[in-house]
């Protein structure tokens, strides 16, 4: 049985209704009730579909979730939406209109664009994926926008496309691929298709791409959503080689101004950790710029200052102490203080966090954050708290 067809027949949407919102844990008692009256096989793809829809409110959000169709693959592998938002805003104020979606998963890029009011042709060789993606243009009622086919992308003529947008697979069999040119298809390929475009191009790749692969005439832009880093682009037809943050909701953008690596000076009194796409980003100079700050060790993204400065593009902490790594004296401090609630952070420490709070056993009604760093190379313990200003 294709698991798809099957639940877009009437009886299998009904019976997606039906299972909305199953507790994982009633799912064998709610499968036995079902196939009384429906076909086992539908009602297992039915409730491994509410599973993914569940998984995937957390990029899609709720509304949306609840009435598109995953994959397993496509759940993991596409891009939150707002990140898809963001990067179809850049297009529309690039003047596109049109876009070759290139390895389009599920859709969710694809479904941006077309909210964005551009017109799109989206490509993915999987039977079963392409018409997951057809199947959420239809239920988001962006069919007319959207043009799904299933092909090979190396074999689709963009031409008669402003933009390009190629999404590479970049998992296989064991895991994560983490060389550009193993991606599927391959880094190199997916930028001769963006040096084709008549407008501009991007290219999703994957965070920690090394800042030397980044093609002289392509924009690197690294992306996060609530702090957490989400993905790099290589935009073309934009500023050949520029380099930016852009943090999300905002968005706040910082741009690269070329600085050279910022002074290791003494800890001041705040400790500034930058935002992970400014890390990955290489600006980290630009926010200790902004802050009055240097480094705590040339080899480590914590940035020091004696004042607060606040800024987008960091967090600020107020250090309250500091001493050499020593997990007693650090368990006695935390006693003294009486902090129960106990928050880790590291940077070139080899200590886990969850190990270091098992030591020390937390208790009590303050809360204190724990920095395990490095400070001008010497193992070295930051204790403060949040800044407030």
């Amino acid at each position: 049985m294709n698991d798809l067809d099957a639940l877009l027949t009437p009886e299998g949407r009904d019976l997606l209704e039906e299972v909305r919102g199953t507790d994982p844990a009633q799912e064998l008692a709610v499968a036995t009730r079902l196939r009384r009256e429906h076909p086992a096989e539908l009602v297992s793809a039915a409730l491994g579909q509410a599973r993914l829809r569940q998984r995937a409110v957390a990029k899609f959000g709720a509304e949306d979730a609840a009435r598109m169709f995953f994959t397993p693959n496509g759940v993991e592998q596409s891009t939150r939406a707002s990140v898809a938002a963001y990067r179809a805003r850049r297009l529309t104020d690039l003047g596109v209109t049109s876009v070759a979606d290139l390895c389009c998963g599920i859709g969710g890029d694809a479904i941006a664009l077309a909210r964005a009011g551009i017109r799109v042709l989206a490509v993915d060789r999987d039977p079963a994926t392409a018409a997951a993606a057809r199947a959420n243009a239809d239920a988001l009622g962006l069919g007319d926008l959207i043009e799904v086919r299933e092909a090979d992308v190396t074999e689709v003529d963009t031409g008669g496309y402003d933009a390009v947008f190629v999404d590479p697979a970049r998992r296989g069999g064991r895991g994560r691929i983490f060389d550009p040119e193993a991606y599927s298809p391959p880094l190199s390929w997916a930028v001769e298709a963006a040096r084709t475009a008549s407008r501009a191009a991007a290219l999703k790749i994957a965070p920690g791409i090394p800042h030397e692969a980044v093609p002289a005439d392509a924009e690197a832009e690294w992306i996060s959503d609530g702090g957490d880093v989400k993905e790099a682009v290589l935009w073309f037809g934009t500023a050949p080689g520029a380099v930016r943050a852009t943090l999300l909701p905002g968005p706040r953008t910082l741009l690269s101004r070329g600085l050279p690596d910022p002074e290791v000076r003494t800890p001041g009194r705040y400790l500034y950790e930058p935002d992970g796409a400014v890390i990955r980003a290489h600006l980290v100079a630009e926010v200790a710029e902004r802050v009055g700050g240097g480094l705590l060790d040339a080899t480590i993204a914590y940035v020091t200052a004696d004042d607060l400065l606040p800024t987008p593009y960091a967090t600020a902490y107020e250090i309250t102490d500091r001493m050499p790594f020593n997990v007693k004296k650090l368990k006695a401090l935390l006693r003294e203080r009486q902090v129960g609630t106990l928050t880790v952070k590291k940077r070139g420490s080899a200590v886990e966090p969850e190990e270091l709070r098992r030591k020390v056993k937390p208790q009590g009604p303050n809360s204190a954050t724990v920095f395990l760093t490095r400070v001008a190379g010497a193992p070295t313990m930051l204790i403060g708290h949040p800044a407030v200003g």
